[in-house]
This record gives C-alpha cells, structure tokens and sequence, in this order.
C-alpha cells in the first residue's frame, strides 16, 4: 500500500518553498518510506505492484501539488523500470530491493551538450579496459543528480550504445549543482561529469548495442507515461485554482465568474483537462493489456496532457491576474512547470511526427 498523505500534506503547505530551495532530503527519505519509489515495482523486490492505472493516478495525484516531487517519482522509476526490464537476475536482485526502498536514489543520465533530442549523438564514453569499463563524459540536466546515489548513465562503446549504472561514490564522479531555469526548481538538477569512472562490467545493463534502443528505451517510456499523469493532475489542479478565484474575485461588484470571457476559458480548461484524462487512461489500459499500442498511445497521452498543462496553468495564471503571477502562486509555479514538460521525455514537435508517422501506417 502506497501512503502518500505525509508527502502530499507537506507539498500542499511547503512546495512553493521546495520551489526556491529544492526537495529536502527528509521529503526524499519518506518518499522511500512511503512506498511512492517503489510503486509499480514488484513486490518480490519490495515494490508495491501497482498496476499502469494504479502508478498513473497517484502521478496524477503528486502532480496537483508539486510537479519536482512527482519527478522524483518519474525519474527513479524510470531507472527501476530499465533494470527491471533489462537487468540479469543478479542485477535486480542487487539493485532493486534498494530502489524500491529509497535506500538509494536513481537519476537517468543520458543528455549532453550535443545529444538531446538525438541521444545517438552521445560522446560519453565506455571504454574496455580488462574486465572494467572506463566511462568518461559529461551529462547535463540530471534530474535529482545532486542527491542520486546511482546514475544510469547511456555511452558509446566499439559494440555500439550502451548503458550502466554508475555510482556516485566512485573515483572520477563529480557532481555539479545547477540552477533549473524556467521550472522544476525543486529537482535537485545537476551536471555530473565521469572522469575515466572505473566499473565491473558486471554493471552493463543489456549487451553493447541495447543501450538506447532498449534499456533507455525502457526508461524514457515509463518516464512518459507518468509524465502524462502528472501534467493531467497539474492541469486539473489549475483549472479548480481558476475556477475558485473566478467564483469569489469581485470586480466592480459582479463576480468574475460573471463574465462570459472567463466562463468560456474555464470551459475550455475543462475540455483540455478531460481530453488529457481520458489520453492517459487509455495509455494506461494498453500498458496493461500489453498491447502493443501501449508505445504510441504513451507517447499520445504525454503529448495531450503535456499540452493541455501548459494552456490550462496559462489561462489561470490569466484569470488570477497579479495573484497568479506572485511569488508563492501555485498556477504560476505549476505554469513554468507546465513549458519543461513539453521538451523533457520527447518534445511536442518529435511526438507531432511519430504520431502521424503511425496515423500513415494505418492509412497505407
């Protein structure tokens, strides 16, 4: 059982505080003790099973009061799930009964200064030396680097794209705080850099050749798919914030509520909201039948939910006006959020084109 009203009280009263100064790690330790880091893991490796259904609405639920701790949950399930998937036996039964735990703490780190969008172009580099492997590379904008005890960190080598886990602890591992920019300031970014990291080979998940197609594969569709929960809880969250302030602001006398312009955005935030839902509960129904539209109908539901967060916290940072744009404003945090969500995990503009890849082979 996932007991998360510790974590969901504390982000209701203290987020916009997180948003100035990152997660605390006490928020982090009972994210662990909670069950949220191990949720959809097995309960053979102390997860709490939950169900594609069950992880996307307590996304969604994270995601209605604070978007950096629902990313704690998107990017260390999204290791979990990498290794889960793809690790040897003696892979999860080492690894995963720590990360359901929270004893440690994973980041995905894959982006460089050249591989974005495109993470073939990695530079990062695992080199063969005797049983080890020496990795060398920069990767930028770790999501909870600052705090990760481990990185599943994605290279090249002669055998192709590869992936393993690193630990922090290791000689050669430097890590970099970093300011997050327009959103997500409470994620704990950071740039780790690996100078000639030495790793058992032991530490490899899938053979030279899988790294991205598979084992980071893996993770980036589990880290849509919670993504697209999430950004459908913020949009909700916006449209119930909008729609309290428009029912009791006064202008002149009259309601805000009262005018035909704020009812119809209102109106239209409803049908973002529900759409994205709906998006994300069908997402969720293919992942569990194990269809094998579950890839593109995750990839839809983020594209929808992503998009309908960003319009929705927009138009309630609009309808609150001054108070919506104030220093502790949850639509204003959550709208900043809302434009990060949109490039992490695959841009709009990369989904735009996979999706209507897929609309033309249903044509043909």
């Amino acid at each position: 059982m996932i007991e998360v009203g510790k974590l969901v009280a504390a982000a209701e009263s203290e987020a916009a505080r997180w948003d100035r100064e990152g997660l605390p790690a006490e928020m982090i330790a009972l994210a662990g003790e909670s069950g949220l880091l191990g949720a959809d893991r097995s309960v053979a490796f102390g997860g709490r099973g939950l169900d594609a259904l069950e992880l996307g609405r307590l996304a969604a639920t994270v995601g209605q009061v604070c978007t950096s701790l629902r990313s704690l949950l998107t990017v260390h399930g999204m290791v979990a799930a990498a290794v889960d998937r793809w690790g040897t036996g003696e892979q999860r039964n080492a690894w995963l009964p720590r990360l359901t735990s929270g004893e440690t703490v994973a980041a995905l780190a894959a982006t460089e200064a050249g591989a974005g969008t495109e993470l073939a172009g990695v530079a990062t580099t695992f080199e063969v030396d005797g049983a080890d492997r020496l990795v060398s590379g920069t990767k930028l904008w770790v999501t909870f680097g600052q705090v990760a005890g481990v990185f599943l960190v994605l290279g090249r080598s002669d055998g192709g794209l590869c992936a393993a886990l690193v630990e922090r602890d290791r000689p050669g591992v430097r890590v970099e705080p970093v300011e997050s920019g327009i959103g997500l300031h409470g994620a704990r970014l950071a740039t780790v850099r690996f100078d000639r990291v030495r790793i058992p080979v032991a530490q490899l998940i899938a053979p030279p050749g899988f790294g991205l197609s598979h084992v980071v594969g893996t993770a980036l569709d589990h880290g849509r798919f919670t993504v697209a929960w999430g950004c459908a809880g913020l949009a909700r969250a916006c449209l119930e914030d909008a729609a309290a302030h428009a029912a009791t602001r006064t202008q002149g006398g009259a309601a805000l509520a009262g005018h035909q312009l704020i009812r119809a955005a209102l109106g239209r935030g409803w049908v973002d909201v529900e759409g994205a839902q709906a998006m994300c509960e069908r997402a969720a129904a293919s992942r569990i039948a194990g269809s094998p539209q579950a890839l593109i109908d995750t990839i839809a539901a983020k594209y929808a939910a992503a998009a309908a967060a960003a319009t929705v916290s927009e138009r309630a940072v609009q309808v609150l006006g001054a108070a919506g744009c104030a220093p502790d404003s949850r639509v204003g945090r959550f709208y900043r959020d809302a434009k990060v969500m949109q490039i992490i995990e695959g841009a709009q503009e990369v989904a735009e084109v996979t999706m209507g890849e897929h609309v033309l082979r249903g044509v043909r």
